[in-house]
């Protein structure tokens, strides 16, 4: 089975989702006090792929696992980040317009950081990025989705608010399934490399959370910002990580998907960890 007809619709339903729970009047209250936004959009598309390119060096990944590694930290932040977010006591609106402006941003971002670090260390062992299939495909099932969704929210606000419950409840199991099918099919690859691409992943989750909570402290942002910053900037969208790795009109390499995989597992248990230690302390 090509877990790409897995991955697809997964992704295409997520950015509906988010779609379907942006509000207008959420970038205005957002963009009325800009620090917040720009320091997760700061550590997001800029400070994340940075860091993932120094640990691909220090780590000495072979091209497809460099490749991978950046990629995932190129990517938006993840549509569960809201839900995080909420759990944490953080500020949900903040959480929404993040993730929108950065599945926005990333359009543009993506193709130009995958191009660079391709010809950096992939050309040289046959891996290539057709940029304009990148763009389409991220169109196609990135920015439609969302604007499907936003559409339905504003024609149909009662029908689009019951559709929203039923699939931000589906969006983690949907993201078990397709990482179960994934490692059955690579267990033996993910396998022999869990030790490296472990730490390297759990690291770059590490190092997010800390500069982005420091970051966060520098410009005196709130304690509900600070944590929506933090989760926004440790929380990636692996769906379409795999979907460009993956993707028979892109790399078409499923392997260097991998550390995209390996990455939301640990994701999701740091950032659990996380929630559960603020609301431990109690939530402010």
């Amino acid at each position: 089975m090509n877990t790409i007809w897995i991955v697809l619709p997964i992704l295409t339903l997520l950015m509906f989702d988010l779609g379907l729970s942006l509000r207008f009047e959420d970038f205005g209250k957002v963009f009325r006090h800009p620090w917040p936004l720009a320091v997760a959009l700061f550590g997001q598309l800029v400070l994340l792929p940075a860091i993932a390119l120094g640990l691909a060096y220090l780590f000495g990944l072979p091209p497809v696992f460099f490749i991978g590694l950046v990629l995932i930290a190129c990517c938006p932040g993840g549509s569960s980040s809201n839900v995080f977010s909420k759990l944490a006591g953080g500020d949900v609106a903040l959480s929404v317009t993040l993730t929108a402006l950065s599945s926005i941003i990333t359009l543009f971002t993506i193709p130009f950081i995958m191009s660079w670090a391709t010809q950096l260390v992939g050309e040289s062992v046959g891996i290539t990025l057709p940029v304009g299939n990148l763009i389409k495909q991220n169109l196609v099932l990135m920015l439609l989705p969302v604007l499907l969704g936003i559409g339905l929210h504003y024609a149909w606000p009662s029908g689009a608010d019951k559709t929203d419950k039923v699939l931000s409840k589906l969006a983690f199991p949907l993201l078990l399934v397709l990482i179960t099918v994934f490692y059955i099919q690579h267990r033996h690859t993910i396998l022999e490399n869990i030790g490296i691409l472990g730490i390297c992943v759990t690291a770059l989750i590490l190092l997010a959370i800390a500069v982005s909570s420091l970051l966060s402290r520098l410009v005196k942002n709130s304690p509900r910002q600070r944590r929506t910053v933090v989760i926004e900037v440790g929380m990636q969208n692996a769906a379409q990580a795999i979907a460009i790795a993956s993707s028979p009109l892109i790399f078409a390499n499923e392997e260097m998907a991998i550390p995209a995989i390996l990455y939301s597992l640990m994701m999701n248990i740091v950032l659990l960890t996380y929630v559960g230690v603020v609301r431990k302390k109690g939530v402010k």
